[in-house]
């Protein structure tokens, strides 16, 4: 039943472009309904779905419950990094900041780097350190690089240089 439900959750999202934002959200509480208010994937995707129709203000609490019920390690770093944005679009960026850094030092070097980084420059420009912002960016951009990466990086230092 799992495995079905993920597979039902994934096709709403597929089909998200082509929904309004209510009819979105109350497919997937119709799904959420199915596993109950304690099931931290289905409250995930409840915040997931009310953060997309930007209703960030009633996505925030979700999130945090999700967490705290205990998400599985492939969805938490999501999770948090979904939530950090929430709360940078919520204009609480130093609670972003924090976040984010907790993310990257959780996941230094995996799939979650990348993501955690560009939200992290994101969430650094909101608080007012674009500098800092900038440079966490390069440094996360250098990883993608086939050449030059060495000197991005090294740039990306220079930045937060006085």
């Amino acid at each position: 039943m799992r495995h079905d439900w993920a597979e039902r959750v994934s096709a709403v999202w597929a089909s998200a472009a082509d929904l309004a934002d209510d009819d979105l959200v109350a497919a997937i509480d119709a799904l959420a309904a199915e596993h109950g208010p304690d099931d931290a994937a289905a409250v995930f995707e409840t915040a997931s779905a009310r953060d997309y129709a930007g209703r960030e203000q009633e996505a925030e609490p979700l999130y945090r419950r999700a967490l705290e019920l205990g998400l599985d390690e492939q969805v938490r770093p999501r999770a948090v990094i979904q939530l950090a944005s929430t709360l940078r679009n919520l204009g609480r960026a130093e609670e972003s900041v924090r976040m984010l850094e907790q993310n990257l030092h959780d996941h230094p070097s995996d799939e979650w780097t990348g993501p955690s980084a560009a939200f992290l420059a994101l969430a650094l420009v909101s608080r007012g350190d674009e500098r800092q912002g900038a440079s966490v960016a390069l440094a996360a951009l250098a990883d993608y690089l086939p050449f030059y990466a060495a000197s991005v990086r090294s740039y990306a230092v220079e930045l937060l240089e006085p």
